[in-house]
């Protein structure tokens, strides 16, 4: 064969993997390539070895508790005071939401001392920095029952000081996005994926969670979530402090 019919190859077989890179939405950046969702809804029960569930973050949540209503969540990440020092964070992350949420967060009277969550994930950049913010600045972080963080949002939540999941809460990964929107070289739009799962990966480890939880995240593609149950939330070291 020769060298012209080799180089050749290459070259296609790097348009067809950048093109699996991109390709369903340049819009919103890079994401690992998916062939295709082939997972049951979220509102179908989770259980042990059945946990990916489809998932897009402008569907309905699933029916976690029908007998307690959260509200609808606000179209943009949005800060507000529940009761005394405890605060909420609820929405979706867009980019750029770091530096205006860590100035809210920095600006709250009274000082938060603990930070309820509830999102559908968002911009994984911004989720790192609002979270090392947390650990810096000595804030907890909590879940309620019937409340979602999925996505990115479970980056905010490890960041809490006090970390505290109730009983009926959901909390999930998948594959992210990384990058700019641009259609890249193969081996270019590759390197961004690597480079980003390894800063997520050392953010983890920086925040006392197990690493090996991104192997959910990992083989679940971006239209899925994976769920992870109780003792998965015991086992990567999400929880801190349980109820009584």
């Amino acid at each position: 064969m020769s060298v012209s019919r080799v180089l050749s190859g290459i070259l296609g077989v790097q348009i067809v993997l950048g093109a699996l890179l991109v390709v369903g939405d340049v819009q919103d950046g890079l994401r690992m390539p998916s062939f295709g969702p082939s997972a049951p809804r979220l509102s179908e029960p989770v259980r042990p070895g059945d946990q990916r569930r489809l998932y897009n973050p402008d569907y309905q949540r699933p029916p976690l508790d029908p007998a307690r209503n959260p509200g609808d969540l606000p179209k943009r990440l949005t800060l507000t005071q529940d009761s005394g020092t405890t605060w909420r964070l609820e929405g979706a992350i867009a980019g750029g939401d770091a530096e205006r949420i860590i100035d809210q967060l920095t600006a709250a009277d009274p000082a938060i001392a603990t930070l309820i969550l509830q999102s559908p994930g968002g911009s994984v950049q911004d989720a790192l920095q609002i979270g090392r913010h947390l650990r810096d600045a000595g804030i907890g972080t909590a879940m309620l029952r019937g409340e979602i963080c999925y996505s990115a949002c479970p980056y905010l939540f490890v960041g809490g000081t006090e970390r505290r999941i109730e009983d009926g809460a959901s909390l999930g990964v998948h594959q992210h996005y990384f990058g700019e929107s641009t259609i890249l070289p193969a081996f270019v739009a590759v390197e961004s994926i690597q480079r980003g799962q390894g800063e997520v990966m050392t953010y983890l480890n920086d925040m006392g969670i197990d690493p090996m939880v991104m192997q959910h995240a990992l083989t679940t593609p971006s239209d899925e979530i994976y769920v992870l149950l109780p003792e998965e939330l015991d086992r990567y070291g999400f929880e801190t402090a349980t109820d009584s």
